[in-house]
């Protein structure tokens, strides 16, 4: 038979268990807010209309969100994650020509931090662009402008000449308590598909990277291993809950044909930040 200390202990522990599952499914929760309202309403009406007048309990609310929870689908962390930065993601062409004429040389992704039109990409990207242009993701599309570089870290800010009403500046998140296996996903447009959403985890911190041709040494990366190609470079590189903690920037493949192997480099947002002259958070 149960003491009357471990009964009294059975509401409690099944509370407790109730606000983690709620602190887990925190983000997703407001979107069966409503239909669970409805149901109690539903539940409460028909008490009344058969004569019955009983006040709604704590008990019907759990056991409500739990009905909700156990028979709708919620979605994953990793799409959540980019819903919240798809908006702020660009694709960065590199033009030549004009109207019919006009020709394709490159594409890069970008990730806008200003809702001015500030946007972060890579210097490799836009450094031998006869025509730099932006598309956002409403569709619409600008020309752009250098405004300033970063060769040690391989960035560049550009500007958009013309911004969208409703753009999206992405949030950014300090990388100060990023761990190696903590979830990431990066977005971009590997060879101009996209935007196209990958996932992983970080591999490790504080890694350095040497171009292909050894121009260049990069250090203080973020190593991860969320899918990268070749126009992904530019691209943000986002913790679960849609924050920017770095700028996709290189991949690691000891062959010329320039495919992800599994190892992908990011530059730091701080050191991404700093180019603008932002405190980025």
């Amino acid at each position: 038979m149960p003491t009357a200390t471990a009964t009294a202990a059975a509401p409690a522990r099944r509370r407790g268990g109730l606000r983690r599952l709620s602190q887990r499914y925190s983000a997703p929760l407001w979107l069966l807010t409503g239909g669970v309202l409805v149901l109690l309403i539903l539940v409460a009406n028909g008490l009344h209309g058969s004569g019955a007048q009983r006040k709604l309990t704590q008990r019907d609310i759990d056991k409500a969100v739990l009905h909700t929870l156990s028979t709708k689908t919620l979605p994953s962390q990793a799409a959540r994650a980019a819903e919240a930065i798809r908006p702020s993601v660009v694709m960065v062409r590199d033009v030549s020509g004009a109207g019919s004429k006009e020709t394709e040389n490159g594409v890069g992704t970008g990730v806008v931090i200003t809702e001015s039109g500030l946007i972060l990409t890579n210097l490799h990207v836009v450094a031998h662009a006869q025509q730099l242009k932006v598309v956002f993701y409403d569709g619409s599309e600008s020309e752009a402008s250098i405004v300033n570089v970063q060769p040690e870290h391989d960035l560049a800010v550009i500007r958009a000449r013309v911004v969208p009403d409703d753009t999206v500046a992405a949030t950014l998140r300090s990388t100060e308590d990023l761990r190696p296996g903590d979830a990431v996903v990066a977005m971009g447009f590997p060879f101009g598909i996209g935007p196209t959403t990958s996932a992983g985890v970080v591999s490790g911190l504080k890694r350095e990277f040497r171009s292909p041709r050894g121009e260049r040494v990069l250090t203080n990366l973020i190593q991860f291993d969320a899918m990268a190609n070749p126009g992904s470079s530019g691209g943000p590189l986002v913790t679960l809950d849609g924050a920017v903690v770095g700028i996709v920037t290189a991949i690691l493949n000891p062959t010329d044909q320039r495919v992800f192997i599994g190892i992908g480099f990011a530059v730091p947002i701080e050191n991404a930040a700093s180019g603008v002259g932002l405190h980025p958070f």
